[in-house]
């Protein structure tokens, strides 16, 4: 059987994108090019590999990011029910296991009938276009340079560049456990995090020795662009010695129970894995030289032994000139067969790129039955990444995580305290509605979207 259409990317936008394709019916391609090509962030040949943090960041509707994961719940998103098998503690944050969550999303979609793997590099989308009524591509950050050159022929048009730097993971029997403390952050959720406790003398030399570490050279036709939400710490410390401190550092809300006080400062430290040997340093993205990231850290308190699993690395993110080239429905203007999804599009973030994979898939499935189904509204998350990545003026544009300052306003006069909480009711009430418009009731209901976006951790 011949299949409709091409998915290039089995990373989360294109997992989710082929799932919901094949859910309504529709026979799928799913390209990926690992392992006969990989990348540079990348370790193994699982789909939906999470490459940076193993965190899918909060939970709670009243969090722009646990909104746009309770939409996701309401609609049967593959990646967020991958989720629940594979989490570990986080607080109110969802976070997993990444190479049992890859191995689960895999095992789903080579399993689904309606879903062909092919595992081949895909760098002539015009033979694509030919061959299948509609190609999607949702490479990510990480687009083989091939497919990205194909990518600048075909569109007419260059592509933007920033650089995102991975945090490093240590061994759990590596760290000082008489010198960190559990907690998180105004004792919300259960105590999930370790923390370790730095004076303001142990923060400033800790500052000194980032300012004098060996950082990755770039080649000299690169320039650093990095994200604002994904800043090296280098980075950050060359704003100021004080940037840290008022950044992934700051200790507000924790309190060291050996002393009774808040530190001047703190590392945090997130489980990174189910049986709880890995924690990931939470916010300390890195493009120091390997052996200076292990000089630095071991200066840490608690970290003065510290086995790293992974070291802290530095890549190129490619995203598309969006406002210019993509429709709606984000399809090419000029070939609306082709269509984009994922981290190219210029979202950031894990759940915000399996999102755009979930709403493609969606919106090609209605195209090919040739069905008008009313687009999600900038009320909700997911309309609102959308707008943006559609309708921002170029010169503004750069990737985006959700924002609650994207979705439409509340009411006038409605109080602050208020907003989060309608925000919410509004945006889940609306895509409840827009899946029975679909035709499909509603995986969950509004109600029940807002507790399924936070799958309960297994012990």
């Amino acid at each position: 059987m011949k299949s409709q259409v091409a998915v290039i990317g089995a990373g989360l936008a294109g997992s989710e994108a082929a799932w919901q394709l094949a859910r309504r019916g529709v026979t799928v391609d799913l390209y990926e090019m690992r392992p006969r090509r990989t990348t540079e962030a990348h370790h193994g040949e699982g789909f939906a590999e999470l490459v940076c943090s193993n965190s899918f960041k909060s939970t709670s509707p009243q969090n722009a990011h646990g909104l746009l994961k309770a939409e996701m719940a309401l609609q049967g998103s593959l990646i967020l029910e991958a989720a629940e098998p594979c989490a570990v503690p986080a607080g109110q944050a969802l976070a997993v296991d990444r190479e049992l969550f890859s191995a689960w999303v895999t095992e789903r979609l080579s399993a689904e009938a309606r879903v062909r793997v092919v595992r081949e590099e895909a760098t002539d989308i015009r033979t694509l276009l030919s061959r299948y009524e509609r190609v999607i591509v949702a490479t990510g950050p990480l687009t083989s340079g091939a497919l990205s050159d194909e990518l600048s022929r075909l569109l007419g048009s260059r592509h933007l560049s920033f650089y995102d730097a991975i945090a490093p993971v240590v061994m759990a029997d590596s760290i000082d456990m008489t010198t960190v403390f559990r907690a998180s952050r105004y004792g919300k959720g259960t105590a999930d995090y370790l923390n370790c406790p730095l004076s303001e003398a142990a923060y400033y030399e800790f500052v000194q020795a980032l300012a004098a570490a060996d950082t990755v050279p770039l080649h000299s036709f690169e320039s650093l662009r990095p994200f604002e939400g994904c800043l090296p710490i280098e980075v950050m410390v060359e704003r100021g010695p004080l940037t840290l401190a008022y950044g992934p550092m700051k200790p507000v809300g924790l309190t060291d129970p050996r002393t009774g006080r808040r530190p001047f400062a703190v590392v945090q430290l997130r489980q990174e894995n189910r049986r709880g040997t890995l924690y990931s340093l939470v916010g300390f993205q890195t493009k120091m030289t390997w052996p200076a990231q292990r000089r630095v850290f071991r200066t840490l308190p608690g970290l003065e032994q510290a086995e790293f699993a992974r070291l802290g690395s530095l890549h190129r993110n490619t995203f598309l000139e969006s406002p210019k080239l993509l429709g709606p429905d984000l399809d090419w203007r000029e070939e609306p067969r082709l269509a984009f999804a994922g981290q190219i599009t210029g979202v950031e973030g894990y759940m915000e790129s399996a999102a755009m994979g979930l709403y493609v898939g969606k919106r090609t499935a209605f195209s090919l039955a040739g069905r008008e189904v009313p687009r999600p509204s900038p009320c909700t998350m997911t309309g609102a990444l959308i707008r943006y990545v559609t309708e921002t003026p170029l010169a503004d544009f750069q990737p985006m995580n959700a924002a609650f300052g994207l979705v439409d306003p509340a009411p006038p006069g409605m109080a602050k305290s208020a907003k989060k909480a309608f925000y919410a009711d509004r945006a889940l009430a609306e895509m409840e509605r827009l899946e029975r418009i679909e035709g499909r009731l509603p995986v969950v209901s509004a109600e029940q979207a807002k507790s399924l976006a936070a799958p309960p951790a297994a012990g």
